[in-house]
């Protein structure tokens, strides 16, 4: 689902995604892009002490296969939708 935004990131070298995030899902999975262009996606973990974040970013970077340190929630911390930035 997310080929058009890795070919982005090939091209230039970083990115940003808007998330829409569910936590507490049996299986961390992007469930569709949505008509605004954002990233829904389930989280197998719950929010609390940052693991819902954690395991985004986790994801994320797997996605991407970039390392996890290159993947940074830029605003959204505590709510379900977010700012990514992904950098190569």
């Amino acid at each position: 689902m997310l080929e058009d935004r890795k070919k982005d990131l090939a091209q230039r070298g970083t990115i940003s995604l808007d998330v829409r995030a569910r936590p507490g899902a049996g299986q961390t999975k992007i469930k569709s892009i949505m008509a605004d262009g954002s990233v829904k996606i389930d989280i197998a973990a719950e929010p609390e002490n940052g693991k819902a974040n954690a395991e985004l970013i986790r994801f994320l970077a797997d996605e991407f296969d970039v390392l996890k340190d290159r993947v940074e929630i830029m605003s959204g911390h505590t709510s379900g939708r977010k700012r990514v930035v992904v950098t190569i």
